[in-house]
């Protein structure tokens, strides 16, 4: 073969990979799609106003079959409605691999402000038309092109930009090195006195301190928090000219071995809610100004007597998960409740191999939507959906504290305890205020009422005459939405 059929024989198979990903994208939101109506059609009324519903718990099943987080599962679910009943041409489209994923969600979240159903429908086939000659926009151009298809049909369904002071926030991700990083987007005012404030406490330290400004100033943000009044001095001298009250420390939990807090070991810690690894050096630092409590592993200790644990047996727990312990969930441990596996109304006792920490989410999912839990004494977890699938989830300190995982006394149910049933039958499941489908349309509501005063409350642009022609720069005459 020539150089040039080997050239076109090579980009044939890259695009018909890449129908084929197209193909196989589309494919996986029908059978996200069919099974979430099987589901729905056996739970949905009964539950519509439970806090976690019946979408909610067929959500968790595609999370932990495909092996990826809720938010992410819980997209999947909408796109798959929007590909089965709201834009059914274009999901055609995108089923025959004619539009790659990106597109058929950007046209789904674009139109998603339409009530109409003639209106979505006529939007539907122009786009299942002219959306395949789409694939080279770029992200922009390509929102602009839809938008101006719902432009020509209903002007109060365009989506604008989103309101930078209605959407002010505050993040805070971890990054590595025991750090975090915070963004912000406050008010002018409360920014400028923030900036203020971190100065003033940096400045509280004498200038022997070896730490720059902007070091003062970030270390400052904790005393910030913990509403202190002045930064810790780090000269070393007790005779420091800015002695004085230094600012308690954020309570946090910070798990490190007893060589790394003296300082004669290089084995890095672990925070609990922290993705990261807290290097030695650093752990050193931190516990001159902490409380230290020895974390003593229960090892062959008996069930204790109450239902509540005692405060060595909860941190123990605490220590050894790190996280929820439910498939796929990473929130900290510290945020979580503490779950029986086998009820404590059921014969299931309050140690260390029946306890385990579960977000309150999660929590509700095991208790009311027939997932169940067998704990191993390691602390290891196997779960089982409704569906009979299994997944198996380990205790977060399993890589850098494995001797926390090591085996614990075994259970010993209650006489009374009724195998094979392990539920809570005192536990009832919250309720909402509105359905999901009520609030769905609530906020859509709320989107067009917001983009209808938007564009009937711009003033419009005076006409300006220039010899024989005349420029009407106006919204309503021209269907294509402003460039946001």
């Amino acid at each position: 073969m020539s150089e040039s059929g080997a050239s076109a024989a090579l980009l044939q198979r890259m695009c018909s990979a890449a129908r084929a990903e197209a193909c196989a994208a589309a494919e996986r939101l029908v059978a996200i799609g069919e099974l979430v109506s099987l589901r729905l059609a056996q739970d949905a009324d009964a539950t519509e106003l439970w806090v976690v519903d019946a979408t909610d718990a067929v959500t968790l099943e595609v999370a932990a079959a495909l092996g990826i987080s809720r938010d992410l599962a819980a997209s999947h679910v909408r796109y798959a409605h929007a590909l089965r009943f709201c834009l059914p041409r274009l999901g055609r489209a995108f089923i025959a691999g004619d539009i790659d994923e990106a597109v058929f969600r950007a046209c789904v979240f674009r139109t998603g402000l339409i009530v109409d159903d003639t209106t979505l429908a006529m939007v539907d086939a122009e786009l299942a038309i002219t959306a395949p000659r789409w694939g080279s926009c770029s992200r922009s151009q390509l929102a602009a092109r839809i938008d101006r298809v719902v432009a020509k049909v209903d002007l109060d369904a365009v989506r604008r930009r989103r309101d930078r002071v209605a959407g002010r926030d505050v993040t805070v991700g971890d990054v590595d090195n025991g750090l975090t990083e915070i963004h912000a987007i406050v008010t002018a005012p409360d920014g400028h006195a923030f900036d203020e404030r971190l100065t003033a406490l940096a400045n509280t330290v004498c200038d022997a301190d070896g730490r720059t400004m902007a070091q003062r100033r970030s270390d400052a943000v904790g005393a910030l928090a913990a509403g202190g009044d002045r930064l810790g001095c780090r000269c070393g001298s007790v005779e420091c000219p800015a002695a004085g009250a230094v600012a308690g420390a954020v309570v946090i939990h910070v798990i490190a071995e007893q060589a790394t807090i003296d300082g004669t070991a290089t084995t890095p810690g672990s925070m609990v809610g922290f993705e990261g690894l807290i290097p030695a050096e650093m752990i050193t630092e931190l516990a001159k100004a902490a409380r230290l409590r020895p974390l003593v592993h229960p090892v062959d200790c008996r069930a204790e007597g109450g239902y509540i644990p005692s405060r060595a047996l909860a941190d123990f727990v605490r220590c050894r998960d790190l996280t929820c312990r439910f498939p796929g969930c990473n929130a900290p441990a510290t945020r979580c409740d503490l779950d029986h596996t086998v009820p404590h109304g059921r014969g299931g006792p309050t140690q260390a191999s029946n306890l385990k920490f579960l977000c309150r989410f999660h929590h509700l999912v095991k208790t009311f939507w027939g997932w169940s839990d067998e704990q191993l004494v390691d602390g290891t977890i196997i779960w089982t959906s409704p569906a009979g699938d299994r997944y198996v989830t380990h205790p977060g300190s399993a890589l850098v504290f494995p001797g926390l995982c090591a085996p614990t006394a075994p259970m010993v149910l209650d006489a009374q305890h009724q195998p094979g049933d392990n539920s809570d039958r005192t536990a009832k499941m919250p309720r909402r205020r509105r359905t999901r489908a009520h609030q769905r349309a609530h906020d859509i509501t709320a989107e067009r009422a917001a983009n209808h005063r938007l564009r009937t409350t711009t003033p419009t642009p005076a006409i300006v005459a220039d010899d024989d022609l005349t420029y009407a720069d106006t919204f309503d005459n021209d269907p294509s939405p402003p460039p946001f």
